[in-house]
């Protein structure tokens, strides 16, 4: 019994320590060995690699998408259960020292008992006897009141950060287009005062930046939360930005230059801190998301909107330096997460996510033209 006891100590402080550092205090912690994270990485490679094997790509990302949802419910479940199954080990321990109408007790009987007094059911059909199965049953029924009053504060906190970290995403489609891209962003404001409204662009992800690292490392589970669009996802962005600034940083002629350090820094330092939460080790991609080819075409594209990138093998260098900073995380991170990474610019004209529908692509497959309407913006 004394090994019952023991056991139900355990299992009650370790998800009321679980309990503390996802929701009361939702920082990293530096320990090797968490419930949360492990269950995390349990569930999300099976689910990945079943959904891989056996949807569709045209469905994958609408069943990758339940996961994040899904398991944050599930998890809440194992809390509720561990806390359960923890006070009916003590009642146990202590000898079920429980009333029934039937006369029968046994572990059966007190996890029965703690279940009806988590949720606070108040059947009376299982009465402790002794005082101390009495003060369990009080001690129990009030971690029930409070469990269900810290997942009612801790789901808004979620919705409220995941709905501000896609606003922005949302807001990136016209201006860099779909998927987001370096190319196209810059393009996008190569007009009169296009600069100045890249400047501020870059300095507004500067700051999403900043709050996203904070989300996701308080609330680790966002980073599953998927985007509503195919083509769009959190890492898609940040690795646009990083892509602009590493191009604007390397030598674009009259570009914001100290504004794309500010938010290469912040967007970099965020993407690092992440990889180290989920354990993703940064590595070399298997194809070069900018060979030289590419960079000549990303040259030529950039000059037809008077744009110019500076020649020679010193702006090339500083550019794959700068590569090298977040590429190896980025692709890492992608991998663990199942999502595609933008190019560096797109091999062909696509229209944006605002510039067409399902209903366009049941009638006669028009769609209008990506390039309509984006070139003053």
């Amino acid at each position: 019994m004394l090994v019952a006891i023991s056991c139900g100590i355990f299992l009650i402080v370790l998800v009321l320590w679980e309990g503390f550092e996802t929701i009361v205090l939702p920082r990293r912690v530096t320990r090797r060995f968490r419930l949360t994270r492990f269950f995390y990485r349990s569930t999300w490679r099976p689910w990945e690699r079943t959904i891989s094997s056996l949807v569709g790509p045209g469905r994958q990302e609408t069943w990758l998408s339940i996961f994040g949802p899904l398991s944050l419910l599930l998890l809440l479940t194992i809390w509720a259960v561990g806390l359960i199954t923890g006070f009916a080990l003590l009642h146990w321990g202590l000898g079920s020292a429980v009333l029934t109408r039937d006369g029968e007790a046994g572990f059966l009987t007190d996890l029965y008992l703690s279940g009806t007094t988590f949720f606070t059911l108040g059947l009376g059909d299982v009465v402790p006897l002794t005082t101390l199965a009495r003060i369990l049953v009080v001690i129990e029924s009030g971690m029930g009141f409070a469990f269900l009053a810290l997942v009612i504060g801790y789901l808004p906190a979620l919705n409220q950060s995941f709905a501000r970290r896609e606003v922005s995403i949302s807001l990136l489609d016209a201006r860099a287009g779909s998927p987001p891209t370096a190319a196209e962003m810059l393009r996008r404001h190569s007009h009169e005062r296009g600069m100045e409204a890249l400047r501020q662009l870059l300095h507004e992800w500067e700051r999403w930046s900043a709050e996203f690292l904070e989300g996701h490392l308080s609330y680790p589970v966002l980073a599953y939360f998927r985007s509503q669009h195919d083509n769009q996802s959190w890492l898609a962005a940040l690795t646009a930005i990083l892509d602009t600034c590493a191009l604007i940083m390397s030598g674009l002629e009259g570009a914001c230059e100290r504004q794309a350090e500010l938010t290469f820094a912040m967007a970099r330092h965020a993407v690092v801190d992440l990889s180290l939460v989920f354990r993703t080790r940064p590595r070399e991609p298997k194809h070069d998301r900018l060979s030289p080819e590419r960079l000549a075409a990303l040259r030529l594209h950039l000059a037809g909107s008077g744009l110019r990138l500076r020649e020679g093998d010193a702006f090339e260098g500083r550019l794959t330096e700068l590569r090298l900073l977040y590429e190896p995380y980025v692709h890492a991170l992608a991998s663990h997460f199942h999502v595609t990474l933008p190019p560096w610019m797109e091999g062909e004209s696509r229209a944006d996510n605002w510039q067409s529908s399902a209903w366009e692509s049941r009638g006669k497959g028009r769609r209008p033209s990506a390039r309509v309407g984006i070139d003053h913006f």
